[in-house]
């Protein structure tokens, strides 16, 4: 199983919408959403802060939000 993973922030609503699209995706492929919560973390908080949520791939790609259900398909392909 490979793991995706996910920066969000506490009562991030764009972030609630990422993974209702991730989800459904990575459970039908057999990945694991794994979510980094950004909060009380400086280092994270000056990496990520301003563009929660981002999803990270195994390959280190990041992609922020916004993002649609087929553009996360096409980056989970490239990952096989």
């Amino acid at each position: 199983m490979k793991d995706l993973s996910i920066y969000t922030g506490p009562q991030c609503h764009l972030c609630d919408q990422a993974k209702k699209i991730l989800l459904p995706l990575l459970s039908a492929r057999g990945w694991k959403l794994i979510e980094k919560n950004i909060q009380g973390k400086a280092a994270l908080i000056d990496a990520y802060g301003l563009r929660i949520p981002v999803v990270v791939f195994p390959s280190g790609r990041e992609k922020g939000w916004p993002f649609t259900s087929a553009q996360i398909v096409t980056l989970l392909d490239r990952e096989l």
